[in-house]
Formats: C-alpha cells, structure tokens, sequence
C-alpha cells in the first residue's frame, strides 16, 4: 500500500513527527510545544492513557494543556473495556485523517512501544485462537506457583519471544505460553505472520536521547512519583480497584496502580512509603525496557536533551518534516 501524500494537506510540512521515548522523559512537553508551534494537534500513544477517569497514573495532559491544544485518543475508552493494538492502529488512523482535513498537523507522542511499530510498519496483528480454560490453567498455575513454574517453559518453547518480555509479566508470559501449547506454533511466529502493509503516512520519529545518562531520567522519574502522590494517585488506585471488573484487565497492569493493590487492601501488611517505592522502581525498570525496544526501532532521530525544547524542534524537528 502506498505511502500517503500529506503535502497537499499541509503547506509546510511532509512527514509526520512521532514524538517517542521512555517514561519521563519530557516528550510531551516536546510534542506540546510543537503543537503550539505549528498549529498542530496531539495524538497520545499510549496504551494506558485511553481509559477514562485515570488521569494522574497515566501522566495525562493538564486542563490547561488540553485547552491549548486539542488532544486525541486519550479518555476514550472505560476501565475494563478490552482495547488491541489493531484498535489503536485504527483509531489513530481516523485522528490522523480528521487532522489533514483541517489542516492541522498530526503530533503523535507516547511510549506505548508496540503501538508506535505498529503504526510505523503498517502492522495487523493475527487474533491467536486461545481457548479460555487454558489462559485460566496457566494462571492459576502461575498464581500459586510463581512465574518461575511458567516462564522456563516459554524460554523452551519460544526463546525469542521470551527474551522480550519480563518474567514477571503475568499476561504476557500467560498468552504467550498458551499460544505455544494451543497451537503448536510459537508467539514468536503468530507475530511474524502478521500482515505488513507498510506505513499508511510519512512518519519521523523523534527520541529524546538519554543512553549516556539514565541517571537523569531515573531521577526525574523518581520526582514524578513523587509529584504524583501529591496530585492524588492514591485515590485514583481505590476508584480503579472498587470498580467491578476483571482484575485481569489491561488497565490494573499499569505502573502506578497495581502496586497499591495490598496497601489498599491493608494497610498493615504493606505501608504507603514500600507502594511508593515499588512505583519507582517498576517504573525504572519500564524506562529500561521502553529504551531497549526503541533502540531496534530504524530511523529515530535523537534528541540532546541538554538543549532547549524551542532549539530542537526549529534545529532538528522541524527541518526533518520538511
């Protein structure tokens, strides 16, 4: 499938820019002034920012930055709803589409790794045929035995697929697993047969570039969390865990709220200050993994994040949209 000509939309601009990178990184203030720049409009890619009502956990643009400039794909979904890659795919397709036709440049920016590949390469990804008691087998085995019982069996079957996920990731390492056994086809492969159509639209994507300097970007997580608990995560964690949904939903697997799961449920057995600590230490981690995914990723044009936000967008964005 051909690439889309954007040219005739908008009269300064041929590409469109992916504003990308770990956790805390500044990208979205990248991405916002950008769009205050250009005229342009903020496309989120971000698996965790499209349910409603969790704004704070999912670092979410302000009211303020939201009146400044229109955002897309955030808060469109509820708590529980099951939301795929295809979804996004195509919902970020219609956003795209809806911003050429007013001649407003689309700003995508998020972390959301397997979202920005998908969207980059053109990606559908094949439903794997799982049957529902095998997914419940398997967790029930990992619940009461540990990820230690399941994921040497993923290494075995699917080494690829195992280097590439935590073993500690309970949905990840439950579905892929279940793939292999249901249908004597590694994870790995399911994946790869997946269709490529190639890009629908000229993408560009932009990095911030902290491979020499993870320890700003551990400290300037660390302060994130910290400014979260005093916006009020806390009380978005027990809105999230008194809702009735499957805790097996997507949304409960999102950094910032999973971990307040015992703290809520007693306060006795877990303290606040050792639920705060796992946030910043899963999160670091997350940062870690979000960099090694991005690193394989061809074409990402880095970002000194020693310089201004104003000298990279009219030095390097911009020039590379042209």
């Amino acid at each position: 499938m051909a690439v889309k000509e954007i040219s005739s939309y908008l009269n300064d601009y041929s590409k469109i820019p992916v504003i990308c990178g770990p956790t805390a990184s500044g990208k979205s203030s990248i991405a916002l002034r950008l769009c205050e720049l250009s005229g342009g409009e903020l496309l989120s890619c971000d698996s965790m920012q499209i349910y409603k009502h969790l704004d704070v956990g999912t670092a979410k643009a302000t009211v303020e930055e939201r009146n400044l400039i229109r955002h897309h794909l955030t808060d469109i979904v509820e708590p529980g709803t099951y939301f795929s890659v295809n979804d996004y795919v195509s919902k970020c397709c219609e956003a795209i589409e809806d911003c050429l036709s007013r001649g407003k440049l689309p700003v995508i920016c998020g972390g959301t790794g397997q979202y920005i590949s998908a969207l980059k390469d053109g990606l559908r990804f094949v439903d794997e045929p799982i049957p529902e008691e095998l997914i419940k087998e398997l967790e029930a085995e990992y619940d009461d035995k540990g990820a230690q019982a399941l994921y040497p069996r993923l290494e075995a079957l699917d080494p690829e697929a195992s280097s590439n996920m935590h073993m500690n990731n309970k949905r990840r390492v439950v579905r892929a697993l279940a793939v292999c056994l249901a249908t004597g086809k590694t994870f790995t492969l399911w994946n790869q047969s997946s269709k490529t159509t190639g890009p629908l639209y000229p993408f560009v994507l932009f990095m911030p570039d902290y491979e020499d300097c993870r320890d700003v970007l551990y400290d300037r997580i660390n302060k994130r969390v910290d400014v979260m608990i005093e916006q009020g995560i806390i009380e978005e964690a027990r809105y999230l865990y008194s809702l009735d949904i499957d805790r097996k939903s997507t949304c409960f697997q999102a950094i910032g709220y999973k971990e307040f799961e015992n703290y809520i449920k007693d306060p006795s057995k877990e303290n606040l200050d050792e639920a705060i600590y796992k946030i910043k230490l899963n999160s670091r981690h997350y940062a870690k993994r979000q960099l090694t995914w991005f690193r394989y990723i061809d074409e990402i044009v880095k970002l000194d994040v020693s310089s201004d936000v104003d000298t990279l967008i009219k030095e390097i964005i911009v020039p590379n949209l042209q």
